[in-house]
């Protein structure tokens, strides 16, 4: 019999996306705590095809452990129900599992839909009088704001706004993936009481706490060198020959920025720039890198999978991340960059765009967001460190990263779940 069951509600692999990995993480942390029923709650493939999401490579996504289930709802209704026809399956779903009698914690990462999705089921669920044991935890990450409330907020759809913030504080934990989100989502509920006359901002004053996404340190932190060294062979680069990119290829992550800096950098003559990832400006970098004096040393790679990542990592001279707040999303952490930190290789270069500083601490080289001659500047210094200070600031970068370790954010988030007070019956 089950005794003990996590439901994760996210948009999941093979998503790319930082928050897809932080449920695979908490999935598998919970496994060792105890839960011997892990779901992940998604999307149907086809959905998550047509959605124009970057996605992974199918082959390349890997397995989950035993007792880690995924679970694609199909949608329900047909063509009559233009929209939605998804969510109901989802929503259903849910209401299945919260009415089995299991205990049952029920996080969802993403406010739109996902914790809509968890707070319907539970209302539905006790409405039908069959057992319910269910805690509720959601997670905020800055799109949740800067794409759905803060869209709502300009265009003056208080319902919008305010169904968000509302369902956001249904749930019996409420949480932010970084101290910055907390400050966009309290700054946000502000403006909509501003408008409006409401409360949100105060209630969710009292409410949010920080909980930064899980990272499976240990795969990053103790990988094998030689395989490092054949991945590096079998994509024709050498370590320490490259500067890497690995992210989603959006405008906000400031690809177009890091191209006109390594062309210009003397320090990165005679190496390689490679960008691995995909997204929707993925045509326009190309074309840039290919109208670019240093065209015939960047490389792109699509198909990079959960396993070579850590490799290409390890193998770089340096790491750059130089995202730039835009209107459609702004960097509410930088899971990539603890990742990098954890994998070692060369100095990490970034910005302090939304939660970045957060995420690296003292350990990285900051540069003005969509400055390319800073960034330049940036490049061929951490391209000249001795190795003694590429060494020093490896060690050092670990040890800050090693805070994110999946467990030690599960144990966090457990203990809120636990200091709860009870429902009185």
């Amino acid at each position: 019999m089950t005794a003990r069951r996590l439901v994760l509600v996210v948009r999941a692999d093979p998503v790319i996306c930082g928050h897809s990995g932080e449920a695979r993480n908490l999935a598998e942390a919970a496994l060792a705590r105890g839960f011997d029923d892990v779901r992940i709650v998604t999307w149907p493939l086809d959905v998550l095809e047509r959605s124009g999401l970057p996605l992974k490579p199918l082959h390349g996504v890997l397995p989950y452990s035993p007792g880690i289930t995924v679970e694609r709802p199909g949608p329900v209704g047909d063509y009559k129900v233009p929209d939605g026809r998804w969510l109901a399956g989802l929503t259903g779903r849910l209401v299945e599992l919260f009415t089995d009698g299991v205990p049952t914690l029920a996080m969802s990462l993403y406010l739109t839909p996902h914790a809509t999705a968890v707070a319907d089921a539970v209302r539905i669920a006790r409405s039908t009088g069959l057992p319910v044991d269910v805690t509720t935890i959601a997670e905020a990450v800055g799109s949740d704001v800067t794409n759905v409330v803060r869209a709502a907020v300009e265009a003056d759809q208080f319902g919008a706004a305010a169904q968000v913030l509302a369902t956001y504080l249904e749930h019996d934990v409420c949480l932010a993936v970084s101290a910055y989100t907390r400050e966009v989502i309290l700054a946000e509920a502000a403006e909509v009481d501003a408008r409006h006359g409401t409360r949100f901002a105060e209630r969710l004053a009292g409410r949010v706490a920080i909980s930064y996404p899980a990272i499976d340190t240990a795969s990053y932190v103790v990988h094998d060198e030689a395989a490092t060294d054949r991945e590096l062979v079998r994509r024709g680069l050498v370590r320490d020959g490259y500067v890497l990119f690995l992210s989603r290829l959006a405008h906000a992550k400031g690809v177009d920025d890091l191209i006109e800096a390594f062309a210009r950098s003397h320090g990165a003559a005679g190496l390689q720039l490679v960008v691995a990832g995909t997204g929707p400006q993925g045509p326009s970098l190309r074309a840039q890198a290919a109208a670019s004096p240093a065209a015939d040393r960047i490389v792109f790679l699509d198909d990079v999978d959960d396993d070579e990542k850590v490799h290409l990592m390890a193998g770089c001279a340096a790491f750059a991340l130089p995202s730039k707040p835009r209107p459609e999303f702004t960097e509410t952490f930088g899971i990539a960059l603890v990742e990098k930190m954890l994998a070692g290789g060369g100095p990490v270069i970034t910005t302090a765009t939304g939660g970045i500083g957060e995420a690296v601490g003292e350990h990285a080289v900051i540069v003005p967001a969509g400055d390319p001659a800073s960034l330049t500047e940036a490049l061929d210094q951490v391209l000249g460190f001795t190795p003694e200070e590429r060494a020093r600031r490896e060690h050092a970068a670990r040890d800050y990263a090693r805070q994110f370790d999946r467990t030690v954010v599960l144990d966090a988030i457990l203990d809120q779940v636990q200091a709860l007070e009870p429902v009185p019956c």
